[in-house]
Order: structure tokens, then C-alpha cells, then sequence
């Protein structure tokens, strides 16, 4: 398996202080061979100067602002490898975390996809409110039924799509729902491969309203579609 290029993709807007350590924490895998895709989703801050230090190790294209889903799915047009990874702009891989993923799928030919779970942490100007949070389960690692987890054959993409670009903020959730409804063998591992980064500019705490609103439509579309197929059956 060590043999088979993972085209790694990430998306950013307005970037610039974190990126760096989201790239290096792929440029560091244990894992190779690797291709590092960065979409810069019209940024207009520093991140093309971050960018421009990673020379040939990134490959960087750019699109006008048009979201994150947008964003991932032109990586995946361009992406060259036979798996699929996603990373965040703001979070960071553990840096075993393809080369584990990829032995699931050594083990389990008949594997499509593999997540992990997910380890929050807060900046040090939110130190407050993570001592709040210091007993609830949000400080454990957390099943992680996202892209940042996710690890996938792309030819599982080829079949199922890219992610819907009418959910802003549940396009995550609406693939994995889809490869679900269509039988894909999933494995999730126990270990936290994914640290995701908690600060004031994430999107699910800026425009929560709306992504709660996205995930309930997501979840009634799934559910319509259950009992639809449960009355079709003979």
C-alpha cells in the first residue's frame, strides 16, 4: 500500500495564522507518497505569501470566494492520487494518521473509506472557556463522521459525487449519509487522528443558527428517504 499516491486537500480563506501548521502536519506523515493540493477560496490576507514559502511541495490553486464545499470539491477535480484525504486550514493531522488509515485498508481489501475520532483543543486566548468545557465530553475524543477524519478510495467519490454544494455547513454529514444509503464499508478507529482547532473565527460557532438548521434538513431528508424505501419494499 505504500506504493498508492493520497491526494491530501486543503481549503482556506483568510489563513494565514494557522496554515502553516496544517500543512506541516502532512508534509510530516509518516505516510508517502503524498500530494498536497491547498485551495485558497479568495483569500485576502497573507495566505498566497504562506504559500508561496511552500515552493514545489504545494500544489496551490485558487478560486473567487465561494465556500468551503466549493473549495474541496475543486481539489477533488484535481487530485491525482487513488485515495483522498481533507485537512482544515486550522486543524492538524496526527502525524500517523494516513500511514494507520492506510493499513486498514491493507487489512480490509474490501474497505471504502476509514475516519478516526477527533481531539479538540481551544487557542490560548479561549482558555477560559475551555475550563468551562474541562469535564464535558467535548474534551474527549469524539467520533469523527467529517472530512477532516476522512480518508477514501476516490473512486468512492466517482460513484457517489463530491460534496453537496447546497449544504454550507452539512455537506460533511450529507456525503457520509450518502455513502451510508449506498452500502459503503466504513471502519472508524479508536485513535484521535484529528486535533481540531477551537477559535473565535471557526464557522460552526460564527453561523451556528444556520448550521443547525442545515444538520435538521439533513436529518429529515435521511429519515424521508428510510421510510420511503421501507414502504417500496414487497
Amino acid at each position: 500500500m505504500s506504493a498508492l499516491l493520497v491526494s491530501c486537500i486543503v481549503p482556506v480563506f483568510n489563513g494565514e495564522r494557522y496554515l502553516s501548521e496544517a500543512l506541516d502536519s502532512i508534509l510530516t506523515q509518516t505516510y508517502a507518497p503524498v500530494e498536497l493540493i491547498v485551495v485558497d477560496d479568495g483569500s485576502t490576507d497573507g495566505t498566497a505569501a504562506v504559500l508561496a514559502g511552500y515552493s514545489e511541495r504545494v500544489r496551490a490553486l485558487r478560486q473567487p470566494n465561494a465556500g468551503p464545499v466549493a473549495a474541496r470539491n475543486q481539489g477533488l477535480r484535481a487530485a491525482q492520487g487513488e485515495f483522498v484525504a481533507f485537512l482544515d486550514a486550522d486543524d492538524v493531522w496526527h502525524r500517523e494518521k494516513l500511514a494507520r488509515q492506510m493499513a486498514r485498508f491493507e487489512a480490509r481489501p474490501e474497505l471504502d473509506a476509514c475516519v478516526s475520532r477527533v481531539q479538540n483543543f481551544w487557542i490560548p486566548e479561549l482558555s477560559e472557556e475551555a475550563e468551562r468545557y474541562r469535564h464535558h465530553r467535548i474534551m474527549r475524543p469524539l467520533p469523527g463522521y467529517c472530512s477532516g477524519t476522512l480518508l477514501a478510495r476516490r473512486a468512492l467519490f466517482e460513484k457517489l459525487g463530491p460534496f453537496d454544494p447546497d449544504f454550507e455547513h452539512a455537506a460533511d454529514g450529507r456525503w457520509f449519509l450518502r455513502a451510508i444509503e449506498y452500502g459503503a464499508v466504513i471502519e472508524l478507529l479508536s485513535e484521535a487522528l484529528l486535533n481540531r482547532r477551537l477559535h473565535a473565527g471557526n464557522r460552526s460557532r460564527l453561523l451556528a443558527v444556520r448550521s443547525r438548521d442545515e444538520y435538521l434538513q439533513l436529518v429529515k431528508g435521511h429519515l424521508d428517504r428510510q421510510r420511503k424505501a421501507q414502504t417500496e419494499r414487497p
